[in-house]
């Protein structure tokens, strides 16, 4: 918290600050110092953290004129004055007030209505300084001025040539108005401290160079990153024009046209730079300029390590349709279906909620057709930006923008030629690529960036999307030419919930497959856990079950999981209460959706091998006793229902 310190001219003065200090609880330190004896104090004040200065008239003054810190005056108000005259008038009625602007201003304030109701006549003399007090004092005098009113400063000239004198005592109003504002400024003043550390930490510790210049030229922002690339410190630069720092800038010629220059090269001494220049506008006025830069070889690393990440995929592709997993009826079918797909070229549309698999699936479409030999290139057309992901897909010649690695770069349809591209996550692709991609498919063929070459291409293209790519279409964020072009063949991948007879089979593989990466032998799953497996909805699909597991090997505190662990971590989810679905006014609905799922031979093996004990079972199953005496009535109306055909 800031400091505030009471600075007084005189030993009245004090004590009534310090009554004032003490009345309202506040932490003020109260000295006593006139004019240079007072910044001295100020001074020394300052040096011990002091933020805001009070004080009253010429002693006031004298410290703002000296130091760079907030002074409050003691104002003299109209009271004070009328006191200080009533007391004058015991000695004579021709009252002479000498002092600073304040002062005087407010003992003309009252002259006029002094003078009405009373016999007297009031003469005012302004000073700059106290060694204009003398002179003033005399000026006055010689006017037949009898009694002074003012400072110590009057009061000690009117002594000199034997006149009597008063002096201006503030009262406690005034003194506490002086605290409020003092408060008030140190307020502000440390919200503004805060905010400035706040951009200050953003500026110095953003891996961009910031300069900044105010309306003249003048440097206000220099941050580390800048020192660093132009050999110059803070210190150094603040406070000086730039063009003195850096020749070339441009930075004065946003200042004089106020309009943004974006991502131009510039070299700064030997290294070679991509620049924004941005004027700041206040009130439609161009009031100061921010640059922000970063060098061309750093720029160029990311690019490079950006590819070398996308490009780790490897142009292989590793699962074929007996490497995924499951029996059930649906990804039987699905699985059917994407061997038929895999024996043409058309274009495939796999569609499917996150975590079932779509990259399994183009993979073992891509290994099972006549291109099984020749590449695979996946990119992900949502963890690109639209620069980026655009000279990937197509690539660019030497030249085309800055920063393009010398003799060029093929795009990813070049290099999957013969062979298949798998776009995940195809919505998100602007509506300018939208627009090159449904060319590339119709001509098949590819435009370089910045080149006319046209590059004849082969490929097979596989799309995925996890979102309704038709209703983008209605929506018109999506292009429909496109949507007719990839939707050829749809392969709709069933969600884990639509496949629970699957889930005890994924789970083990899962198991084994885990432990053998963590280094964890022999660990097993118990039935209990894989039942409770089986009754969780699975939002997150395949891949929300190959976490659990892999968290649940960890936390597995022998060779065996067992059904704790798993209702803890289902428990972490926003897990779905089994009983009061099946017990609400939907029973059979959801009966014929998510009961069915619960395998009939399992509840019949549990039942067995407890002795025909239902209350075992269900216990065993995961489930309630009303949920499993649901599930055999159901299959007992089903088998009579089979043989009644």
């Amino acid at each position: 918290m800031g400091k505030i310190i009471f600075i007084s001219p005189d030993d009245k003065l004090t004590a009534k600050a310090k009554q004032v200090v003490y009345e309202l609880g506040e932490d003020i330190n109260v000295v006593q110092g006139s004019l240079s004896e007072g910044v001295r104090l100020a001074k020394q004040a300052v040096k011990q953290g002091t933020n805001i200065v009070i004080s009253r008239g010429g002693t006031g003054n004298l410290i703002k004129m000296n130091l760079q810190i907030p002074v409050v005056n003691v104002e003299i108000n109209g009271f004070d004055i009328v006191r200080s005259i009533s007391k004058a008038m015991r000695y004579s009625n021709q009252i002479g007030v000498v002092g600073f602007e304040n002062l005087v201003t407010s003992a003309e304030k009252m002259n006029e209505k002094m003078e009405k109701a009373f016999p007297i006549q009031i003469y005012t003399a302004m000073v700059e300084n106290e060694r204009q007090v003398d002179q003033k004092v005399l000026q006055l005098l010689s006017k037949g001025v009898e009694v002074f009113i003012g400072g110590n400063a009057v009061i000690q000239a009117a002594n000199k040539y034997g006149c009597n004198s008063m002096l201006v005592e503030s009262g406690k109003e005034a003194i506490v108005e002086a605290i409020r504002e003092a408060k008030h400024i140190l307020e502000v003043q440390l919200k503004e401290k805060e905010k400035s550390e706040f951009l200050k930490s953003i500026i110095d510790f953003a891996y961009d160079g910031i300069i900044g210049i105010d309306a003249k030229g003048k440097i206000m922002a220099f941050n580390p990153v800048a020192a660093k690339l132009i050999g110059h410190s803070s210190d150094e630069v603040i406070g000086k024009n730039i063009e003195d720092i850096i020749k070339n800038s441009n930075m004065l010629r946003v200042l004089q046209t106020g309009v943004s220059e974006l991502e131009e090269l510039q070299n700064i001494g030997d290294v070679s730079v991509i620049i924004n220049r941005i004027p700041i506008i206040v009130n439609n006025q161009v009031r100061g300029v921010v640059a922000t830069f970063q060098e061309l070889e750093r720029i160029q690393k990311i690019e490079r390590q950006t590819r070398k990440k996308m490009f780790l995929k490897g142009h292989i592709a590793k699962t074929h349709f007996n490497n995924i997993i499951g029996k059930s009826k649906a990804i039987r079918q699905v699985k059917m279906r994407a061997r038929e797909f895999a024996q043409v070229d058309s274009t495939v549309l796999i569609l499917g909620e996150t975590g079932t698999g779509k990259e399994l699936f183009a993979q073992s479409i891509h290994n099972a057709s006549h291109r099984a030999d020749k590449p695979f290139v996946a990119i992900n057309c949502a963890a690109l930006p639209e620069n980026l992901l655009e000279s990937e897909l197509f690539g660019y010649v030497e030249g085309a923008f800055t920063g393009a690695r010398k003799g060029g770069k093929p795009g990813v349809f070049e290099l999957a030629h013969n062979g298949t591209i798998f776009l995940d996550e195809i919505s998100e692709m602007s509506p300018k690529l939208q627009a090159r991609f449904l060319r590339v498919i119709q001509e098949k063929e590819v435009v370089r960036i910045g080149d006319d070459k046209v590059i004849p291409v082969d490929v097979r293209v596989i799309a995925a999307t996890n979102r309704e790519l038709y209703k983008m279409v209605r929506e018109s964020s999506f292009r429909e030419d496109l949507y007719y072009r990839l939707n050829v063949l749809e392969l709709k991948l069933p969600p884990l919930r639509e496949r629970k007879e699957d889930i005890i089979d994924l789970a083990k593989f899962f198991v084994e497959e885990k432990s053998k990466k963590l280094g964890m032998k022999n660990i097993t799953i118990t039935k209990g856990a894989l039942n409770r497996l089986t009754l969780y909805p699975w939002p997150g699909n395949v891949r929300q079950l190959e976490n659990i597991i892999e968290r649940a090997i960890v936390l597995c505190s022998g060779s065996e999981i067992g059904v704790n662990i798993i209702e803890e971590e289902l428990s972490r989810l926003e897990t779905y209460d089994y009983d009061r679905a099946v017990s609400n006014d939907t029973d059979l609905e959801v009966d014929k959706g998510l009961l069915k799922n619960v395998e009939e031979d399992m509840i019949l093996k549990v039942l067995k091998e407890t002795g025909g004990n239902r209350t075992l079972a269900a216990k065993r199953l995961g489930i309630s006793t009303t949920t499993l005496w649901r599930r055999l009535k159901q299959l007992k109306e089903e088998r009579e229902d089979k043989q009644m055909m």
